[in-house]
């Protein structure tokens, strides 16, 4: 992506999310999401539907750093800290604490478009795989799109995902020690 199509491409998705109960489809570096803004309630209601997935299921957050996740109430202690340090920005999707007794999964994303659209917005994007729940990740925007109950606001078409690539690591950093619920594309060492 040429640095005038990104531009131009992240404004209107920009402009597109920033309509109450707006959603895309974007590419990121692991496979095709769903995204909105996560303040948006409407918004990521229509995310569940879309992709129809069960309500009880949690959405996580395309961040642009720490400092995002600190004004919105997320807690990092120092192993979450030195997993951001060490594996990000990439395919680490790690569970941490929130100061309203709940948790957040989050990953600071390692695509140009996604960074973009976060460093103009300013703000949390929930995002999930754009596939219907249960079914494999989506590896180009027609499969998305076939996959989807419904029609998104906006979508980029950025080509077929690589074969070798996969769902993000995720980590849960919410207990006294570390787990592993997903080995994706990130592999993280025991010495953390």
């Amino acid at each position: 992506m040429q640095a005038a199509e990104l531009e131009i491409l992240s404004r209107k998705a920009v402009e597109t999310l920033r309509r109450p109960g707006a959603v895309l489809l974007l590419p990121t570096e692991t496979v095709y999401g769903l995204v909105c803004r996560a303040a948006d309630e409407t918004a990521c209601r229509r995310l569940f539907e879309l992709k129809q997935r069960p309500a009880d299921k949690v959405i996580g957050w395309f961040v642009s750093g720490s400092a995002m996740l600190e004004r919105c109430g997320v807690i990092l202690d120092d192993r979450s800290r030195e997993l951001l340090r060490r594996y990000t920005p990439g395919a680490l999707t790690i569970i941490a604490p929130t100061e309203m007794g709940t948790t957040q999964g989050f990953r600071i994303p390692d695509h140009p478009l996604i960074k973009k659209i976060l460093g103009l917005l300013d703000e949390p994007l929930a995002q999930t795989s754009a596939n219907a729940s249960g079914n494999p990740d989506a590896t180009d925007c027609a499969e998305a799109l076939a996959q989807l109950n419904g029609e998104v606001d906006f979508y980029v078409d950025g080509g077929a995902v690589p074969e070798e690539r996969c769902a993000s690591t995720v980590v849960d950093a919410t207990g006294t020690d570390l787990k592993i619920l997903r080995q994706g594309s990130v592999f993280i060492g025991r010495n953390l």
